[in-house]
């Protein structure tokens, strides 16, 4: 898929969020061309701060799971745990660290899960931000089932996710855009839909996206 807005497009962007060092993740052409147009401040996971300045970039911030960093009074980052793997070569496997942030900031706080198989990080997380007004949360590259699950949720696992974390929307990301598993292009929404038709959100929300889409979210529950 083409980017949903095109990089020449884009406000200002003041901060990048680097999860782990997969390649359709960390694409270090995209962080060259964001690094030489905004000049942002990227926040990481341990072990990858070194790839990361070798694109431009010269403020960068890693964090380890539960680590903070502050931006400018504006806004708090916490680097929360996940359940993947991290790697780009034969020999670098589980090397750099992997992982999820809370943003909070006056408007809410939202959590951006990365990459993860559904764990009981899940929790941990929900104990500690009892509020969050949006969860990001990954619906795709999770077949078959047996071998993907450990490190991709599935629209079922997003599901039960967003009920843990008693989020006021989610939205679910990470298909449609690489042929990463067995799942095609359309199988994690249609799924998603199915198990929604089923479900009782209390409600909250749980919305996909079309590609560029872009909708206004409402507050956290009070």
């Amino acid at each position: 898929q083409p980017p949903g807005i095109a990089l020449e497009d884009l406000p200002a962007i003041d901060v990048v969020l680097v999860s782990h060092n997969h390649y359709d993740h960390l694409d270090t052409a995209t962080l060259r061309r964001l690094a030489r147009s905004h000049d942002p401040l990227v926040v990481t996971t341990l072990g990858n701060a070194r790839l990361v300045r070798r694109q431009g970039f010269a403020r960068v911030v890693e964090l380890d799971w539960w680590q903070e960093t502050a931006i400018a009074g504006r806004a708090r980052i916490v680097c929360v745990p996940a359940q993947h793997f991290s790697g780009r070569g034969l020999f670098d496997a589980y090397r750099t660290l992997w992982a999820g942030f809370v943003i909070e900031t006056e408007g809410g706080a939202v959590y951006f899960a990365g990459d993860t198989g559904f764990g009981p990080h899940i929790r941990q997380i929900a104990e500690r931000f009892d509020n969050l007004r949006l969860a990001l949360l990954p619906i795709g590259a999770f077949k078959p089932a047996w071998f993907m699950a450990y490190a991709h949720m599935g629209p079922a696992d997003a599901v039960r996710a967003h009920g843990m974390l008693r989020a006021r929307t989610s939205i679910g990301m990470h298909f449609g855009t690489f042929p990463l598993a067995d799942d095609g292009q359309d199988d994690p929404v249609a799924a998603l839909r199915e198990i929604l038709s089923a479900s009782d959100l209390h409600g909250s929300e749980f919305w996909t996206l079309g590609n560029g889409e872009g909708r206004e979210v409402p507050e956290a529950k009070g």
